[in-house]
């Protein structure tokens, strides 16, 4: 083994302490402003009066702005009418709590001023709580989006016990699919202000494009076919699921008839045949009216569109909805509304925002007022000596 000399040992130390050097060089920041903490920086001293001329400002800004919005929702025309209530056994449309009771009824509302399209139609639920926990966990969303395969255990134990019924698969499961708004509401008088032309009320177009996209499907194998008349169409095919063909009348009262294909039909009960009054065949989980639905509230008291009309409407007409009432609302002490809103660039009527702006702006303007008045007859000087204290020895 080498000897190891004074020399040789020296000259190994002042060579590993250059290569600790060159690291350290070259591992430090670059000397600037930034890097270096060196920037100029600024912090604001709270003179009392730029904190009065602050709150001013703020009042300044605040109380016109809820004076526009609140004129903004006065132009807006809202027309309720509530046809059913747990505590008003008297409704037009009142079913205590028989559910599907199919009851007919009329709501006549009658428009204060003029409405510009596009006029909306929603029903308000008050007392019903969509946002609950369970409630809203029980659903499949592989059933939404199509599958026909047997549950996982997890969406057994969030559906439960809407699932199955007696050998039948219920099809979507859960409790929200299977609570479904299906009182059935159609325009059936109205005269719009141009032309005297019969007001229409659509029902299309109501849900978000994103969930008819990709949150909802018909069940995989499904399919349908247009007959070329009724007199001809016949499900007796076994290519065919359907009892009796599906018969829809179009706009111009033509009649049209549809044979359709549901995959395991004899032992899953699917969507339209829970809900005839509401979903056809043909749509399914697609229905717009369910899609709408399934869109969870926040609050116990909520609107959902139903449908619009493109038509404008005069002040002091009379507009008339034919309900058939099937939700019932007795067993959870709830309501149902009627509403005929238009709306405008801040959505539909809404009475608070304004009156939140101004009461903001009306504060700003009194703390300034009081800050003001004091910094005038009892000022206090920045960094005055007489409200320092020393530690007492």
């Amino acid at each position: 083994m080498p000897e190891l000399t004074t020399e040789r040992m020296t000259s190994d130390l002042v060579t590993s302490d250059s290569r600790v050097k060159e690291d350290f060089q070259r591992k430090r920041s670059k000397d600037t402003a930034l890097r270096q903490q060196r920037m100029k920086s600024w912090q604001p001293i709270l003179d009392p009066w730029y904190v009065i001329a602050a709150f001013a400002v703020i009042g300044i800004i605040f109380v016109p702005v809820g004076l526009k919005l609140n004129q903004i929702s006065d132009d807006v025309v809202e027309v309720k009418h509530q046809y059913d209530a747990y505590n008003e056994p008297g409704a037009p449309c009142g079913i205590n709590d028989t559910a599907n009771a199919g009851k007919k009824c009329s709501v006549t509302l009658t428009v204060p001023k003029n409405m510009q399209p596009p006029i909306f139609l929603h029903y308000e639920i008050n007392n019903f709580h969509q946002n609950h926990k369970r409630y809203e966990a029980s659903r499949s969303a592989s059933q939404l989006l199509g599958s026909t395969a047997p549950l996982t255990e997890p969406d057994k134990n969030n559906c439960d016990p809407l699932y199955i019924v007696g050998d039948m698969t219920i099809n979507p499961s859960g409790l929200i699919a299977n609570t479904l708004f299906n009182d059935v509401i159609t325009l059936s008088s109205g005269v719009s202000s141009e032309g005297n032309n019969p007001l229409v009320m659509r029902e299309d177009g109501i849900a978000w494009k994103s969930d008819l996209e990709y949150m909802f499907r018909q069940p995989g194998g499904f399919k349908s076919k247009t007959c070329d008349s009724c007199s001809e169409c016949s499900c007796d095919s076994p290519e065919w699921s359907c009892e009796t063909p599906h018969e829809e009348v179009e706009e111009d009262g033509t009649k049209t008839c549809y044979l359709y294909y549901y995959p395991d039909d004899t032992r899953t009960q699917y969507l339209h045949e829970t809900y005839p009054m509401v979903v056809s065949p043909l749509e399914g989980v697609m229905n717009e009216h369910f899609v709408v639905w399934m869109r969870n509230a926040a609050l116990p008291k909520f609107r959902k569109l139903y449908g619009w009309i493109e038509q404008p409407i005069a002040a002091g007409s009379s507009v008339t909805f034919d309900i058939e009432a099937n939700w019932e609302v007795q067993s959870f002490r709830g309501g149902k509304t009627l509403i005929l809103s238009n709306s405008s660039q801040f959505g539909g009527k809404n009475e608070f925002m304004g009156d939140y702006f101004f009461i903001v702006g009306i504060a700003c303007f009194g703390l300034a007022a009081l800050f003001a008045l004091k910094q005038k007859f009892r000022p206090r000087h920045i960094a005055d000596k007489r409200y320092l204290r020393y530690k007492e020895d």
